[in-house]
């Protein structure tokens, strides 16, 4: 029998790629989408072909009369915790869109909805998915660059209405921003919140579970914004610093030209160093075999390891627990930086990592 699969609250675009993952995954479908404003599910159930009768207005509704296995959730960051405890009770597993949520305590909310149900959490972070991403990663497990000590992030895009579901351009109006939860500081939204998670997350996959012991941080608020648009946190480990930067406003997107700086990931270990940007097909090996530096191809990922669905449901029917980024103590570790960097940036000082 197939995975049956609803989609619940449309809040994030990327609702519309997980679905799309969901209706190729041959061992899946989708058995209803729900949304309290169903105007936002118009598109992705006309591109997906999903019924009129599977697409709701209601919540509760879905989930009764649809059983799903498996909920993928997309609510705005600040309500995480949230539609997690509304859901969870039906004994669903879950998949939520990044971030984890918008604080530590809502993240801890999150796992205690999840653990009297014996369901699964995953946290899904597209840059995981990222073939260099994960190659860098193997590079470094297989001691390349021998000990992590250092890892730089600059990520971003030129803004989060400047695109929707599979990338599609857009270009926003004064009122859509005004409107979107992105730019709402009650929402969660912000570049540090919707971009620090995916450096402070796969930077602890990097660091191998490693946590900082001091944290600071910065941010930039343009006038008139309740958010931030540019951020650049600084996280002290006891091996060195490594420093993840977020911005909304790059020159170009990333997935069609890379912005200078580049988008990605460089890594320092004791023996070496790695670059690994954003969709580029190779990773960038220095170390003492190859002081000039080499390039490595990056190959494209094979199921059940190319995206968060296919992984998801071969963890489920496998009976493995989900690790790595989507996992909830790589996540964790990822929230409590993030929830460290932004009450840095509030005080304006560096401050030992919340939650130990």
């Amino acid at each position: 029998m197939p995975w049956k699969i609803a989609g619940i609250n449309f809040d994030h675009f990327h609702m519309g790629d997980l679905l799309r993952m969901a209706h190729e995954h041959p061992d899946a479908e989708i058995v209803g989408i729900a949304d309290e404003q169903p105007a936002r599910m118009v598109e992705t159930a006309a591109r997906l072909g999903i019924r009129s009768d599977r697409v709701y207005a209601e919540i509760e509704p879905c989930l009764i009369e649809t059983q799903p296995d498996v909920v993928i959730l997309c609510p705005a960051a600040a309500r995480h915790a949230e539609w997690t405890e509304r859901v969870a009770p039906f004994g669903v597993h879950i998949l939520m869109e990044k971030p984890f949520a918008a604080s530590l305590a809502e993240a801890d909310r999150m796992i205690a909805a999840m653990a009297p149900t014996g369901r699964q959490l995953a946290i899904n972070w597209p840059l995981a998915w990222v073939p260099s991403h994960v190659k860098a990663h193997c590079l470094v497990e297989a001691g390349a660059i021998g000990t992590v000590r250092e890892v730089h992030f600059y990520d971003g895009n030129r803004g989060p209405l400047w695109h929707g579901a599979d990338k599609i351009e857009k270009e926003p109006t004064a009122a859509e921003k005004d409107a979107s939860w992105f730019y709402k500081r009650a929402e969660g939204g912000g570049s540090l919140l919707d971009y620090l998670g995916y450096g402070t997350t796969l930077g602890t996959w990097y660091h191998g579970g490693r946590k900082p012991v001091e944290v600071m941080a910065m941010w930039d608020r343009p006038a008139g914004l309740e958010v931030d648009e540019h951020s650049i946190t600084v996280a002290r480990y006891e091996v060195g610093l490594s420093k993840f930067e977020t911005r909304w406003g790059t020159y170009t997107d990333p997935w069609t030209h890379q912005p200078q700086p580049k988008c990605g990931f460089v890594i320092v270990g004791t023996d070496g160093t790695l670059a690994s940007y954003d969709y580029e097909p190779t990773v960038r090996l220095q170390n003492r075999e190859h002081p000039e530096g080499i390039d490595l191809p990056a190959p494209p990922l094979e199921a059940p390891f190319a995206n968060p669905v296919q992984y998801f449901l071969h963890c489920l029917e496998t009976g493995q627990p989900v690790t790595g980024p989507l996992g909830l103590e790589i996540s964790r570790i990822g929230q409590q930086i993030c929830d460290t960097a932004f009450l840095s940036a509030e005080q304006g000082r560096a401050l030992p990592l919340v939650g130990g």
